[in-house]
């Protein structure tokens, strides 16, 4: 069975918590929103064959790889946690958790793992396509980690596709897809990776100005700004959209939730929303009829839309979901926090019932414990609650970490926008408010990101899992003092981590981007008049048929294809030519001309074919070297 435990271990544990996902969120967003920026560079690198493109996405890849190192140690710590310090919750859920976590260890980490690698260290070594694949995976498959950790999250607020086993006393599994696409899930999902977007956009587009500030790599700042204000400035509006559905949902969810959010007492139909407004500390009970608010400024009707759609629907308070008795959508009455508790109690003294039946052998017994635990396990958790106002979570964090979130999320909106405009405009340059406006932007969006993370989590306590398993019951029966150590240990850890990735990345910073100013040759025909003496040439593949393909300027996706490169021999200019051949397993080499007599043997039956071709029209080595690449194109 499960025990509670009551003791300052509770509060330990959660700080260790929030502690270790407050340093991991530091680096998500940004590899989130990082990824997406450095890939449509890189895709206008492909498209265009600018170096400079290619240059600028790797100067923004090496701060992504940075920051996904440290991201990835937090991430670690952050999973063993859920066995070290919640034990009873990880016994009761696991079945279910475990699985979107496991499916994103296995399928998009290793993902990520796997392309990554090419995505750093392919350059030159694969063809530009399959670079550009390679980084493209590479933050499709962290977005796709990020979703199955937030089903997994979003299945907490929202226990959807599962059943009680009261044998292991475990709740399982029964629906997959009820549990990864529930309504809660999804926009959770969308809404936190737009959020990520835009603490990305914001990082793009503060680092740039500060290169404009110290009047530095302006062309590369301004066409990093230009990219990041246009995609910053649709993450907001996306956010926007999905914050909306984001408080519909946690409406009919978790009510308790929103009315925190509102500082919401007193239900009523026609609600309006608090813009701005001034909790009253001297308010400490919700019956103790003082006026939550000093001063507020409220947007009428608009909480009823948010909630239910409907100007005039009712949306409940604080008081109301405590005392119960308003008529829900269903038309039922609302039960009180105080029935909701008595019901839990009953639920679990079922459960208590049906197991000593089931050691005894007592059927008939077992069955009708069973009956009442299946008609009151929606409630299983508030059996566990001492006090109905324990029920209320902090008031005054939720609501100021929403009006935070939300605030800030406006005004990287606003900067975004006019950073578009003044950039597409040539005229961002001149704008030193605007470039100290986008530096700042970088806290203020990581703030807002913590700030909507505050509201999700703080919101919904004292569940561990919605109305199912309160914290007080999902934590292990460890030492408080164990906890306590832990907690300043990582608290070191992180700290220290983190002062080592900023130093790192602004000695990265200060370095600056490699930016040559030597434009890649591409569309060039393999002659002699073109580059004189042949250098060097990788890997060829030759077909026994028409070959398929012509010389191109750009490198292609399929490993099967490949880049002839070769050497003016005049001014020893490097130059990359595309070619494209039919796959086989036939190939020859051909070398660095001072490596060819060496490695002779490789190229004898092409060689001789060719030195017999030189003497009857009277050409020299190099053209038949070149004779040799040229009649595959």
């Amino acid at each position: 069975m499960i025990e509670t435990i009551d003791s300052s271990l509770i509060d330990w544990s959660r700080a260790q918590f929030a502690l270790t996902a407050i340093y991991h969120w530091l680096f998500v967003p940004i590899t989130l929103g990082l990824g997406i920026v450095q890939a449509v560079m890189e895709t206008i690198y492909y498209k265009t064959g600018d170096v400079f493109w290619k240059k600028t996405a790797q100067f923004w890849m090496k701060l992504f790889g940075i920051n996904f190192a440290i991201g990835v140690a937090t991430g670690l710590i952050l999973e063993f946690e859920f066995g070290t310090n919640w034990s009873n919750y990880s016994w009761f859920v696991g079945d279910i958790f475990g699985a979107p976590l496991a499916i994103e260890g296995i399928v998009a980490f290793f993902m990520e793992a796997t392309f990554i690698a090419v995505m750093f260290f392919g350059w030159n070594k694969v063809s530009k396509g399959f670079h550009l694949t390679s980084t493209w995976l590479t933050i499709v498959g962290a977005t796709i980690s990020a979703f199955w950790i937030l089903v997994a999250n979003a299945w907490m607020q929202y226990p959807a596709g599962m059943q009680f086993n009261p044998d292991t006393v475990r709740n399982e599994m029964a629906d997959f897809w009820a549990v990864a696409l529930s309504p809660v899930a999804l926009n959770k999902f969308l809404h936190t990776v737009f959020s990520g977007w835009i603490i990305g956009a914001a990082f793009v587009a503060g680092i740039a100005s500060w290169y404009l500030l110290k009047k530095r790599e302006v062309r590369f700042a301004l066409s990093s700004i230009k990219v990041a204000a246009i995609f910053g400035a649709l993450a907001c509006i996306l956010s926007i959209v999905t914050g909306d559905g984001s408080a519909h949902q946690v409406a009919q969810k978790q009510p308790m939730k929103l009315a925190a959010m509102e500082g919401f007492y007193e239900g009523r139909e026609g609600a309006g929303l608090v813009g701005v407004g001034i909790l009253n500390p001297a308010k400490k009970a919700y019956n103790d009829g003082k006026d939550p608010f000093l001063c507020k400024i409220e947007i009428p009707l608009m909480l009823s839309f948010f909630a239910e759609r409907d100007l005039d629907a009712y949306v409940p308070g604080i008081t109301n979901i405590i005392e119960g008795g308003y008529t829900q959508k269903d038309g039922s009455t609302a039960l009180s926090a105080s029935e909701k508790i008595a019901r839990g109690q009953l639920a679990i003294q079922a459960l208590a019932d049906y197991r000593e039946a089931t050691k005894a052998k007592n059927d008939s017994l077992r069955q009708q414990s069973r009956a009442v635990l299946d008609a009151n396990f929606d409630y299983f958790g508030y059996g566990y609650v001492k006090n109905p106002t324990d029920l209320i979570p902090p008031i005054g964090l939720t609501f100021y970490a929403f009006r935070v979130m939300v605030l800030f999320g406006g005004l990287l909106l606003l900067l975004f926008l006019v950073a578009a405009y003044l950039s597409y405009r040539n005229r961002f340059e001149t704008k030193r408010w605007l470039q100290w406006s986008c530096l700042i932007s970088i806290f203020v969006a990581i703030v807002a990101g913590q700030a909507g993370w505050v509201v999700a989590e703080v919101g919904r306590q004292p569940w561990a899992i919605q109305d199912i398993l309160p914290v007080s019951a999902a934590i292990s029966n460890l030492s408080t003092t164990s906890v306590q150590v832990t907690f300043f240990l990582f608290l070191a850890l992180f700290t220290i981590l983190l002062i080592a990735e900023l130093k790192i990345m602004l000695n990265a910073i200060k370095k600056g981007p490699e930016i040559s100013s030597e434009p890649e040759i591409q569309n060039k025909q393999l002659t002699t008049n073109n580059y004189g003496h042949i250098y060097i040439i990788t890997k060829l593949l030759v077909v026994f048929s028409r070959p398929v393909g012509r010389a191109a300027g750009v490198s292609a996706v399929c490993a099967g294809w490949t880049i002839v490169i070769v050497y003016d021999w005049e001014n020893g200019d490097a130059a990359k030519n595309a070619v494209k051949f039919d796959r086989t397993q036939m190939g020859i080499y051909i070398y660095h001309a001072g490596n060819v007599w060496r490695r002779f043997f490789r190229l004898l039956p092409a060689v001789l074919f060719d030195q017999f071709r030189r003497r009857l029209l009277g050409m020299d080595f190099d053209s038949a070297m070149l004779r040799i690449a040229s009649r595959f194109v």
